[in-house]
């Protein structure tokens, strides 16, 4: 038996062969210099090669209709394979030199995903492997290249590879997958988001996983403790078969909590509601039971919009219209009929990138973007922007229970601000006779120190507040959690985090307004116990896991909980 130890990057726990693919070969490009007479040749080869991989794409496009993560893949791709800003910077090198078209479509390939993945961003780091994987398909074209057919896996396989190229994650809907294991991958990857999407248990960062693992041995992977066992014994073997069965009978119970009201032992109420970054997702709130939207990140609307909109990644486009945006908020507020739907203003800047001509700023520029012109900062410093999605959002409201959230706020005068703006953006509408909900709360994220701990007057401005633990605790701490480094030094129950949350909460009570925590806290059971202890009544998860929090309150009574919360507050 071997066990051997990796990140974990989808939870549950798969049993099945395995099923080794081979890593591929290198493609041989050769750098000798070609004859001018050559060149039209050569250009119709690679528009014969680009031709034949669009047909591909879009036959893959067409089969998987309806699944939208796959779809949006291969809408990328696509949208790449006819970028003109790439193609003619690819055409004009080539006329420009005397080395084959293989030769500088790999070289223009290579400079484009070099600069994304020392943007020092995980997305875009992620979206290079992109670039590479369709424009790699070109190149194997053009070379008569054929590597392995990802077709070969079977079903009930556990996938063993060094890594998974994003088009060659289709197998994924198409097979039954027991698990996945590389020795590559980050969980922002495309193979990382599919394997959660579909429930499939996957472990990353595995060093030499091949040379570990061959094909047919039997597999174990645990994606919750990271663990992928090759050649269990017995009594493994048997406890892990044991932990599936217990896992299904638990998801079965769980079933009943979906259309059963949140309430402790003792009968107090709780909501509980949904972080969503996509409208689909409001569907998948609906169906979990969710009592709201607490945390609709819009964030992830625009840069889906921008990377359909620039087909590659060096283009910049408009920023998502006030038409798209209003569409996108009616159906989230519709599909959540009449319950509450809290809309956080754009979050970009930072760790999340957005390619517009309306955003005069890029956080490539910033020594420290994190820190720098993100969220409300980089909204009120571009004002259409922030125009804009107001406009939206009023203009939305009337389809159902709409609150608007503003992110990383640091001072009154930033709230004061937002609700001038917003005044103006309702005049607006009514001297359009544009109808509209004139009381749409507009409320505060308190996820800096520096919000907390003016949190008493940040109340007086505000209809409301939302707690994001996440920022709070790496902000108040000063710890990167994704810093593999010092992520263990990261602990949401540091004294100083727990101590900031007590003084909103008890803010917030004092002003009379309501206020929910949307941040990871929210959902893991001991500091559920800890928040629900300490007062709060509205929590926002991933909706996956509303049912299981659900349970837990039921189990408990509220003075058990202020006990829980009292011995974490120890110094208060």
């Amino acid at each position: 038996m071997n066990v051997l130890l990796g990140l974990s990057a989808s939870n549950g726990i798969g049993i099945g062969k395995a099923f080794v693919v081979p890593e591929s070969e290198k493609r041989v490009i050769s750098s000798k210099k070609i004859k001018a007479e050559d060149k039209p040749k050569q250009l119709e080869r690679f528009e014969r090669s680009l031709a034949k991989v669009t047909g591909q794409i879009a036959s893959q496009l067409d089969a998987v209709k309806g699944d939208k993560v796959q779809s949006e893949i291969f809408e990328t791709y696509f949208l790449m394979l006819n970028d003109p800003e790439f193609l003619g910077d690819v055409r004009k090198s080539f006329e420009a030199s005397n080395h084959s078209i293989e030769y500088i479509l790999n070289q223009k390939t290579e400079d484009y995903a070099d600069r994304l993945r020392s943007s020092g961003n995980a997305y875009l780091s992620e979206r290079a492997e992109d670039i590479c994987d369709i424009f790699g398909r070109v190149l194997n074209d053009l070379l008569d290249f054929h590597p392995f057919d990802i077709e070969q896996v079977p079903d009930d396989a556990v996938i063993i590879a060094k890594s998974m190229a994003p088009s060659d994650t289709v197998i994924l809907s198409k097979r039954r997958i027991a698990g996945i294991a590389l020795t590559d991958g980050g969980v922002s990857s495309h193979v990382g988001i599919l394997a959660r999407n579909y429930g499939i248990p996957a472990v990353f960062d595995i060093e030499n996983i091949l040379d570990e693992i061959k094909t047919d041995a039997l597999v174990i992977v645990d994606g919750t403790s990271g663990e992928v066992i090759e050649s269990p014994d017995g009594v493994a073997l048997s406890y892990y078969q044991n932990k599936i069965t217990k896992a299904k009978e638990h998801a079965d119970k769980l079933k009943v909590f979906r259309d059963k009201p949140a309430k402790s032992a003792d009968g107090e109420s709780f909501q509980l509601m949904a972080n969503i970054g996509t409208v689909d997702e409001a569907r998948v709130a609906m169906e979990e039971g969710a009592d709201g939207i607490g945390l609709f990140r819009t964030e992830f609307l625009f840069m889906s919009e921008a990377n359909h909109a620039m087909g590659a990644v060096h283009s910049k486009v408009a920023a998502f219209s006030e038409e798209n945006q209003f569409n996108a908020y009616k159906r989230v507020l519709e599909t959540m009929r009449g319950k509450p739907v809290t809309i956080r203003t754009l979050d970009a800047g930072g760790d999340k990138i957005i390619s517009s001509l309306d955003v005069q700023h890029s956080s490539s520029e910033e020594k420290n973007p994190l820190m720098g012109l993100r969220a409300i900062r980089l909204t009120l410093a571009n004002p259409s922007l922030l125009r804009t999605q107001l406009r939206a959002l009023y203009r939305a409201s009337v389809f159902g229970n709409l609150k608007i959230m503003i992110p990383l706020v640091t001072s009154v005068e930033q709230v004061e601000e937002v609700l001038a703006f917003a005044e103006k953006v309702r005049d607006e509408l009514k001297s359009e006779n544009i109808p509209f909900d004139e009381n749409v709360p507009i409320g505060v994220m308190i996820e800096t120190a520096a919000a907390a701990m003016i949190s008493d007057c940040l109340a007086k401005v505000s209809d409301f507040f939302s707690i994001g633990t996440n920022d709070l605790t790496q902000y108040t701490i000063g710890v990167d959690r994704e810093n593999a480094l010092v992520a263990p030094l990261y602990d949401e129950f540091h004294l100083a985090v727990l101590r900031l949350l007590h003084k909103t909460i008890k803010a917030a009570e004092a002003e009379g307004i309501p206020v929910s925590v949307c941040g990871e806290m929210a959902s893991r059971p001991e500091s559920v116990m800890v928040l629900a202890g300490m007062g709060v009544r509205t929590l926002s998860m991933s909706p996956k896991l509303i049912t299981s929090v659900k349970e837990l309150l039921s189990k408990m009574s509220i003075d058990e909980l202020k006990a829980i919360s009292s011995k974490r507050l120890n110094s208060l």
